[in-house]
């Protein structure tokens, strides 16, 4: 989906500086395949079934390192410090001979995606460079902070957006003629998406990137609870230090649109019957008889008109729509633009969760976060606890409120491909 309007720009100086760093990366003759080792986003994998289907594809598989699994929060953070260091030392992992930043490449059959991975900056909102468009977890931060403390290593590349100015100059140019070039490396994973990586060391190809993207603001897509927790610790380090950078991805979307997906509940420990007994008088609830494809689409269509959710749980699925406007004044701030107000994820946590079902949305014994659809009703079928379905917010709408410094109600988006993480690793020595 393309943005409307021009590029954003801002002065020199004060955009975005992307430096080069030696990446750390797997010696593909120490590893079963390059493909075994990856790992989807740490917050995208589905536990536990993903994780131990992660850790027996391969030994030495990043999941491992991203997340431990030990009996305590200091031991799992230990556990990983700890395989980290064995790795070095065996050489399954070896850092690049030189500096450069990285063009990494994402493709299948219906998607192209190409970005630069390198240290960037770090900033405050407020200062406009980087925009974060979600609100964030606190006990999600404080987890990754001690881990990122353990080990001294960004394992897992964010995903930020920018709008460059197309392929004839700059970052994007770059980047294309790079892609023409043998890769480091190149694999597919089992999801079928082919990944390739390049490294850009030629000093004048380094200016030219660093150059245009000075001029450029970026969105935060996919990270936000890593990019909270870089500034947390860039708190702890005097500066300059390597902590005042962080590893991300930046795609250029004029030229590589994101594909924007919603992002799920599983509400533990609400039973899909109190749920719907709860809403009645509040939504109009309809039952559908459907299979998943068909329910998705029922949503989609209700979507057009209003605020909208489809329930599961039970074998079937319940579409949640029409909410009552007086509950809505109830419920929704009124300090906030029009835009946030309307979300569905808004309607969600202001309405549904703390007034309706009176649900801690912080805790992780009630609700959590799954990206997969099939994994979320599956999980909530299983466990006897509610699903809740949601359809994707536009683009558009994200960038316009980051723009106006208003984030939305937290995990409310899924940007993608996200960058397999297991590729390149930043170690903060280095």
């Amino acid at each position: 989906m393309n943005y409307a309007g021009p590029a954003e720009e801002i002065p020199a100086r004060s955009g975005l500086e992307l430096t080069p760093f030696r990446g750390l990366r797997y010696d593909p003759d120490r590893v079963g395949s390059l493909a075994a080792v990856t790992s989807p986003p740490y917050d995208v994998v589905v536990r536990p079934d993903g994780l131990l289907h992660l850790e027996s594809a391969d030994p030495y598989n990043i999941v491992r390192l991203i997340l431990p699994q030990a009996g305590s929060p200091a031991a799992r953070n230990e556990q990983a410090a700890d395989t980290l260091r064995r790795w070095l030392a065996d050489g399954v992992l070896a850092a690049d001979a030189e500096p450069g930043l990285y063009v990494y490449e994402q493709a299948d059959g219906s998607i192209l995606q190409r970005g630069l991975i390198g240290a960037l900056r770090l900033s405050e909102p407020s200062a406009g460079v980087v925009l974060p468009h979600e609100d964030v977890i606190p006990h999600v931060i404080t987890d990754r902070a001690a881990l990122l403390r353990a080990t001294a290593t960004n394992m897992e590349p964010l995903l930020l957006t920018y709008r460059g100015d197309g392929a004839t100059a700059g970052a994007t140019a770059v980047v294309e003629r790079t892609t023409e070039r043998a890769p480091l490396l190149a694999t597919t994973t089992e999801d079928g998406f082919s990944h390739r990586l390049w490294a850009v060391t030629d000093p004048a190809d380094l200016a030219e990137i660093q150059s245009d993207l000075a001029r450029h603001q970026a969105l935060i897509a996919d990270g936000h609870h890593r990019w909270a927790t870089y500034l947390r610790l860039r708190t702890e380090h005097p500066s300059p230090s390597p902590w005042d950078y962080g590893l991300v991805l930046l795609v250029d979307t004029a030229r590589y649109p994101l594909r924007v997906r919603a992002i799920h509940r599983l509400l533990h420990q609400l039973p899909l019957p109190d749920a719907l007994t709860a809403l009645h008088g509040l939504f109009r609830v309809r039952r559908l008889d459907v299979p998943l494809s068909e329910a998705l689409e029922a949503l989609a269509d209700a979507s057009l008109t209003g605020n909208a959710f489809v329930l599961a749980g039970d074998g079937a699925f319940h579409l949640v729509d029409r909410p009552d406007p007086d509950l809505l004044a109830r419920t929704i701030p009124a300090d906030r633009p029009p835009a946030w107000r309307t979300l569905d994820a808004t309607v969600l946590h202001a309405t549904l969760l703390d007034h309706v079902w009176h649900i801690p949305e912080d805790s992780p014994a009630h609700v959590a976060y799954i990206h997969d659809t099939a994994a979320t009703v599956e999980k909530a079928e299983r466990d006897g606890g509610t699903a809740v379905l949601m359809h994707p917010v536009r683009e558009e709408v994200v960038r316009d409120l980051a723009r106006q410094g208003v984030t939305m109600p937290r995990k409310s988006t899924s940007f993608g491909p996200k960058p397999a993480s297991g590729l390149v690793l930043r170690a903060l020595e280095f």
